[in-house]
């Protein structure tokens, strides 16, 4: 069945947004300013206010939510479903663990190169299985068995091509590569948490995905914010490279956006394109399928890859084809996307049904939902 327009445009809209939202991350990190009070030129190591601004991102589908909600309203027959009221504080616990992992996740992409972020990003599917089982008493298939363990396969080949190869102007050193490398992976361990507890406590709840989203990134950017203050007079020593050695110092930042407007125009990139990615992945699961949104989610970790290498951000490395497609297979075989293949082969078709029978029963978009991009997702949908 052909794609109308309107489902090329969704599928277009997240593919494009969701690579801008880490190349505009990367980017403002790639700037040099002055800072306050004559300070030299350094670089814009300023991970927190990028989460602050990301999380802004998240906030204003809020917005968008009554805004859709308001226009259904004036139509002569509403067609949109606003899901049930909820309690604010269910979305906190989530929240935070978005928050943790974040932040953390933008410390170590000042570390290591934008795909490598990207790539690294997929094991997600490993912590978040096992949480499942563990937790929330899920059975896992043999092939999501054999997905995560090709995940892991995949991510020791991308952890190798970073050992291995040298950024083309050595601005990361192969310690700060490393340490990166693991923030990222230590980082899924948290997001796979956020999504059990919203699969435990969230899900049961018919509650609007982007008013999950939105309200996730309330949390999110009022905390982030709060602890901005305390974070000012936290001295870290070389742990931080802004001048005055603090965890974070959002004067510094500002001093330095001042100094070289490009960087809020990279910060403000992050912060619309993580809202129009969340819409449009919201869209592209209920219009087309989880399984077309999980294809585009790795698809644009192969277009972040390949500008990268077109802006000269990195230099190409032969492991790291291989461990993206590594990772690519590990998805596939998660989510199921080797079925309609294997339907086809005769002496396969059987074990595709067997499958398919064990899963009746389950919830609708079950699986999906815990495989997002760190964002809320609920069972119709998103």
């Amino acid at each position: 069945m052909a794609w109308t327009k309107y489902q090329l445009f969704l599928a277009g809209l997240m593919l494009t947004t969701g690579s801008l939202n880490t190349l505009s991350a990367k980017w403002a990190d790639m700037f040099s300013a002055i800072g306050c009070h004559d300070d030299p030129e350094h670089a814009f190591t300023h991970p927190f206010v990028q989460a602050v601004g990301m999380f802004l991102g998240e906030f204003s589908c809020l917005a968008v939510f009554y805004i859709l909600l308001c226009t259904d309203r004036r139509r002569p027959e509403p067609r949109m479903n606003p899901g049930q009221d909820f309690h604010p504080m269910l979305f906190f616990a989530p929240a935070m663990c978005d928050m943790t992992a974040t932040s953390i996740m933008y410390v170590a992409l000042n570390m290591t190169s934008a795909s490598s972020f990207q790539m690294l990003r997929g094991a997600v599917i490993i912590f978040t299985g096992l949480l499942s089982v563990t937790f929330l008493g899920r059975r896992l298939h043999k092939s999501q068995w054999l997905g995560i363990l090709t995940t892991i396969m995949g991510l020791i080949i991308v952890g190798l091509a970073d050992f291995f190869r040298k950024n083309k102007d050595d601005t990361h050193k192969l310690s700060d590569v490393i340490t990166g490398d693991l923030l990222i992976i230590m980082a899924q361990v948290i997001v796979s948490v956020q999504m059990v507890l919203e699969e435990k406590f969230v899900y049961k709840h018919d509650v609007h995905p982007l008013k999950a989203v939105g309200t996730e990134g309330f949390f999110g950017f009022v905390v982030l914010s709060l602890l901005l203050i305390p974070m000012y007079f936290i001295h870290v020593g070389s742990f931080s490279d802004n001048p005055r050695h603090v965890l974070e110092d959002v004067l510094d930042a500002f001093c330095q956006i001042g100094h070289e407007p490009l960087i809020l125009l990279a910060l403000l990139g992050n912060t619309v394109s993580i809202a129009f990615f969340n819409f449009a992945g919201i869209s592209v699961t209920k219009e087309i399928s989880a399984t077309t949104r999980m294809v585009l989610d790795s698809l644009r970790t192969l277009v972040i890859w390949v500008v990268s290498l077109a802006l000269g951000w990195e230099q190409f490395h032969g492991l790291q084809v291989v461990g993206f497609l590594v990772l690519l297979v590990g998805t596939a075989l998660y989510n199921g996307l080797h079925r309609p293949l294997l339907a086809r082969i005769p002496c396969c078709a059987h074990l595709v049904a067997t499958e398919e029978e064990e899963e009746v029963g389950d919830s609708p978009g079950e699986r999906e939902r815990l495989l997002g991009d760190g964002r809320v997702q609920t069972p119709d949908e998103s």
